[in-house]
């Protein structure tokens, strides 16, 4: 529906409505159909599926996957927005949700809405400043989704591929890699939103997959905190505090990265998720003598 990212259109609305675009919420309406195709196309929705979106601002993506998809509910936490779609988007496979997407309960929210089983994918316009948490939320979830496509600023989106070794690796990375396999879609520049925001964003699919390491998930991600706490650090050095939290004796460290086969004075953006994996076994297992 090419009219609902007309610059003219989302213009008229907000006239009309007498709406103010809310910085704090970080609302930035996309008005060009050429990305919405974009996003929609990497979402590959089926008739049978069901979507969640979050963030829908005036109903561009929302109505363009309500002619693709079985049905869409989106969350917005605006009153105001969520009074105008109700309004304007004329769709009966649409449910528009008042609510927090940070702390409500998404399965919850689609059982209420008939959902029961079936493919679900995720698609988001995501608010810079929650982008982090939304995102781990989403791979978290107990929704079993097929695939997330997200819009978030682009330096987020380049951390999130980022390569073992470079300046963006890092706990993002690590996470994501964990989770899921990703991808950037398309880049998307920032005049293509009302109002522009002041950095670019890019779209990035994340199909989740089961872990590709076995070590335990919390103690997992309090090795890569304490690697990434300070980047220049050994990962020797970075991790003698977290080693001394767990009690484990002075030695327990360097035996448990010469059984991980992983150097010491190397740093934590030169481990990949399978030496972390290794690194936090040796440790909670505890090397056995005479490994190396």
């Amino acid at each position: 529906m090419p009219r609902y990212s007309a610059p003219s259109y989302v213009r008229s609305i907000l006239r009309e409505k007498e709406y103010t675009i809310k910085k704090k919420l970080g609302q930035n309406f996309l008005v060009d159909q050429n990305y919405v195709e974009k996003i929609a196309a990497a979402a590959e929705i089926v008739p049978s599926d069901w979507v969640l979106e979050i963030g829908p601002g005036l109903g561009v993506l929302t109505a363009a996957m309500a002619e693709r998809a079985h049905k869409v509910v989106a969350l917005e936490i605006d009153r105001e927005l969520v009074a105008i779609l109700r309004e304007t988007l004329a769709f009966p496979n649409v449910a528009v949700v008042e609510t927090d997407a940070l702390t409500a309960d998404w399965r919850d929210i689609l059982e209420e809405q008939g959902w029961s089983a079936g493919s679900v994918k995720l698609v988001a316009n995501l608010p810079y400043y929650i982008t982090t948490p939304l995102v781990m939320k989403a791979l978290e979830s107990d929704v079993p989704f097929a695939a997330l496509v997200v819009m978030v600023q682009r330096e987020v989106a380049e951390r999130m591929v980022a390569p073992v070794g470079s300046k963006d690796y890092g706990v993002l990375t690590l996470a994501v890699q964990y989770y899921s396999q990703a991808e950037i879609v398309t880049r998307v520049p920032r005049s293509v939103f009302l109002p522009a925001p002041e950095v670019d964003s890019a779209v990035v699919r994340l199909v989740p997959k089961p872990p590709p390491v076995a070590a335990s998930r919390p103690e997992l991600f309090q090795v890569i905190r304490a690697a990434f706490q300070q980047r220049r650090k050994t990962i020797r050095n970075s991790l003698k505090a977290l080693a001394k939290a767990w009690n484990l004796p002075p030695e327990a460290l360097d035996e448990a990265l010469n059984c991980a086969g992983v150097r010491g004075d190397v740093r934590g953006e030169d481990l990949t998720l399978q030496d972390f994996g290794r690194l936090t076994e040796s440790l909670v297992q505890r090397c056995p003598d005479g490994v190396s």
